[in-house]
């Protein structure tokens, strides 16, 4: 059975004039499904409020574009009110309790990849509001709320009915939230574009990896992920996951061309991919990238915290770690071909800038 690896965009799911929120749907991208991986996108306007809630998956969120706050209740713990900005990634892990908030004119865009293998929905994320007319309160009597919390009648019903709105909230000028702390922000954030770099290579690209060293938490959500910066016109190696690991990119900004290799030497995908695309990478298929003239950057999760690749192309290729005879006689060439082989690439590893 051929699996559709085309790349796509977010559907609104829903929203207002706060902000809206956007999923990518199983049934178009079958392999969230199969991989058992949730993608969706936060986007709030000014004074956009995404009231608390938790998930039924643990994730890694990457704020797109924006800043803000997020309101993180970790089980059993204080509540952390961090500072957001664009390039800072987050873990969450199972049982969080979350809130979004965005005071600034400019739009706060937050994405989520996650893992949906304890979820409800295979592929999907669902979300459990604690207030608004979807909330837990809603689905319990006047008696249990008011036994719960040691409240009368009337103001349970208060509580309970004074929220109108679901899912996104536009707060009024004015309405005072707690601020950012600083404080709050270490162990909780890392920010991908200020981190310090896995690799550098001028003219070719730059890579962060969040795994559990920077940010400890997504040893507790079970991803590693990383962000990608390849430059115009450049080239990503081919290369593969070696722990049966699923790839799920997203382009931040840019655009470029993409290949995916199979079973049996099969491209399973040639196609060309633009910022707000998202495609996945079954494991152990290989994958290489070449920027558009502009670059390319994308953020990827890894399904599995401490992520292992293997590259084919460039001074850390599998193919350097072969002897030459071996090499000869599985390609069947001559000792020359296999020498101009193994003679190129050899300062170069990941990232191959333009020719």
């Amino acid at each position: 059975m051929e699996i559709d690896l085309s790349p796509k965009l977010a559907k609104k799911v829903y929203g207002g004039d706060g902000g809206a929120y956007y999923a990518w749907c199983p049934k178009e991208l079958p392999m969230l499904s199969q991989g058992n991986i949730g993608a969706a996108k936060l986007v709030l306007e000014k004074n956009g409020f995404a009231p608390p809630r938790y998930s039924d998956s643990a994730k890694v969120a990457y704020v797109l574009q924006g800043s803000g706050v997020a309101g993180i209740v970790l089980p059993e713990k204080e509540e952390k009110v961090v500072p957001i900005k664009k390039g800072d990634a987050l873990a969450l892990p199972f049982g969080v309790t979350t809130w979004w908030y965005n005071k600034e004119d400019a739009e706060l865009a937050v994405l989520f990849l996650g893992d949906t293998s304890k979820a409800h929905k295979a592929g999907s994320f669902t979300d459990f509001y604690l207030t608004g007319p979807n909330g837990i309160f809603t689905g319990f009597s006047t008696e249990f709320v008011g036994r719960a919390w040691d409240l009368d009648e009337a103001t349970v019903k208060t509580l309970v009915g004074s929220q109108k709105t679901a899912g996104i909230v536009k707060l009024a000028q004015g309405t005072q939230l707690p601020e950012g702390r600083k404080e709050h922000y270490a162990g909780m954030a890392l920010n991908c574009e200020e981190a310090p770099l896995d690799t550098d290579i001028k003219g070719g690209g730059k890579v962060v990896v969040l795994n559990t060293k920077n940010l400890p938490l997504v040893g507790e959500v079970g991803l590693g992920a990383d962000l990608v910066r390849l430059e115009g016109s450049a080239m990503c190696s081919p290369g593969f996951s070696c722990d049966s690991a699923l790839q799920v990119t997203y382009v931040v900004r840019g655009g470029g061309r993409v290949q995916v290799v199979g079973v049996d030497g099969k491209r399973v995908l040639e196609t060309t991919v633009k910022a707000g695309n998202l495609f996945i990478v079954p494991r152990f298929f290989v994958v290489s990238k070449i920027a558009d003239p502009d670059g390319m950057d994308w953020f990827s999760i890894i399904t599995t915290p401490n992520p292992i690749f293997t590259h084919l192309a460039g001074s850390t290729s599998a193919w350097k770690a072969l002897s030459p005879q071996v090499l000869q006689a599985a390609f069947n060439v001559p000792p020359e071909v296999e020498h101009q082989f193994t003679a190129k690439r050899t300062n170069e590893a990941i990232f191959f800038p333009p020719p």
